[in-house]
């Protein structure tokens, strides 16, 4: 594709509908563990970060310890959820489809869920085992480090110029952007909030969308306008 060696895409909010799940389960464990919290602003606050670091971004504000063996219950109760709720975004395959050249996913969640959740929609076929999980990166690596991003390309054989991403999260746009790398921003999920689109542009989108339909030609004009250059 002129303009672009590869699409990266995140997952979560980008091809299934897997945030607003999270920000239910996570929402209702903070609550009940002295953080009153919906989960509306679980999304609008925390969506692309690992339960974890929104544990420790919560500590640090509120002053409440959290247990080690809230970490492990998110992931029980999240993956009991995804398992049988989650679904992909709607026209996804279809756009991805037509869109030519490589491809792969870039996220902060587990192999093992990522792996799951894209069996279930479907959209596993459409990537094989082009699919990189931060988690696998080590401590301290996902987004907003750019790193996830970064081995992509990497394991691609693209420069990180070259390469455009698709985010639904101002965490994931800062990534992207701190590996050098073009984004669009996708509002198209459930858990997308007013202002969602506002901040996805000021943390460094070029575009957002709210609909997967319209990404074949969001991709096409970037690339178009990027020749110019």
């Amino acid at each position: 594709m002129p303009g672009f060696d590869l699409i990266i895409y995140d997952c979560d909010g980008v091809l299934v509908d897997s945030e607003i799940i999270a920000a239910e389960v996570e929402s209702k464990l903070l609550t009940e563990s002295g953080f009153p919290i919906s989960a509306e602003e679980m999304a609008e606050r925390f969506a692309g970060l690992t339960w974890k670091d929104i544990l420790l971004t919560v500590e640090l504000e509120s002053s409440i310890p959290f247990s080690a063996q809230l970490l492990d219950e998110s992931e029980r109760l999240l993956d009991i959820r995804l398992a049988s709720d989650v679904q992909g975004i709607d026209g996804a395959i279809e756009a991805i489809l037509r869109i030519p050249g490589p491809r792969c996913i870039c996220s902060n969640s587990s192999l093992l869920r990522l792996h799951a959740m894209l069996k279930r929609t479907g959209i596993d076929r459409l990537f094989g085992d082009r699919v990189y999980s931060a988690k696998e990166l080590g401590e301290g690596r996902t987004k907003p480090a750019p790193d996830v991003f970064l081995h992509g390309a990497e394991q691609m054989g693209v420069k990180p110029g070259k390469v455009l991403v698709i985010e639904d999260s101002v965490h994931g746009i800062h990534g992207a952007r701190a590996a050098g790398m073009r984004v669009v921003g996708f509002t198209g999920a459930s858990h997308s909030y007013p202002g969602h689109a506002d901040q996805l542009t000021e943390a460094g989108a070029e575009t957002v969308i709210s609909r997967m339909k319209d990404l074949p030609a969001t991709v096409e004009a970037l690339a178009g306008w990027s020749e110019l250059l």
